[in-house]
């Protein structure tokens, strides 16, 4: 009977040693990822914008033979360029002698710079006048021509209102109404010196134009 109470206190004995010894072998583990550094998480790799300058390639301007259209000089339809205005004196009679020079002046320069221009255009539809191989060319040259002959064509009709004007300078006419003989008025006779109606006679056609118009 002693025998058999010492073996089963050693078994016990032995089992108690083994479980703490797993026991001490846990708690060491636990120890141990308790000690062990945390792994540092590694950076996201940013995705840098593509450069589309850099991607897309470089296209070579393509180089087009166009004819080059000469600075088209318009005369204005209403007066001279470079002409200095008249000074009214006190109690000064209308359309003198001096009024009447002043104007004459001022139409003969405006003659002569239309006369003027008239001739630059002749010369450059001559000089430059080309047959180019490109039709777009020929088309563009011709549109140029076209708009410089209607613009003279104005100026043309404008050549002989001028005239006309000069005209009535010499019979002593110039500056009076035509529909009722009022004075035209020097500073409206220098914005348009072929003027022939004063300004109340000019309004009420420009309205009557309109009425028949609509």
């Amino acid at each position: 009977m002693p025998s058999r109470n010492k073996s089963a206190k050693t078994k016990v004995k032995a089992k108690i040693k083994t479980k703490t010894k797993v026991k001490v072998q846990v708690k060491a583990k636990a120890k141990v990822k308790a000690k062990a550094p945390a792994k540092k998480a590694t950076p996201k790799t940013i995705k840098k914008p593509v450069d589309v300058k850099a991607v897309t390639p470089k296209i070579s301007s393509v180089s087009v033979s166009t004819p080059k259209l000469t600075s088209t000089k318009v005369i204005s339809t209403t007066g001279p360029i470079g002409f200095k205005p008249y000074k009214l004196q006190k109690d000064e009679e209308f359309m003198n002698a001096a009024q009447l020079d002043h104007f004459r002046q001022i139409l003969n320069l405006w003659k002569q710079q239309l006369l003027d221009e008239f001739n630059r255009v002749k010369q450059h539809m001559q000089n430059d006048a080309a047959n180019f191989p490109d039709p777009l060319d020929r088309a563009a040259q011709e549109e140029e021509f076209n708009f410089e002959l209607r613009a003279r064509d104005r100026e043309r009709k404008l050549v002989k209102k001028i005239e006309e004007a000069l005209e009535s300078i010499d019979n002593q006419e110039y500056g009076f109404c035509v529909d009722c003989g009022a004075e035209i008025g020097i500073r409206r006779l220098e914005a348009r010196p072929t003027a022939t109606q004063c300004i109340d006679c000019k309004t009420f056609e420009e309205i009557r134009e309109k009425q028949i118009g609509m």
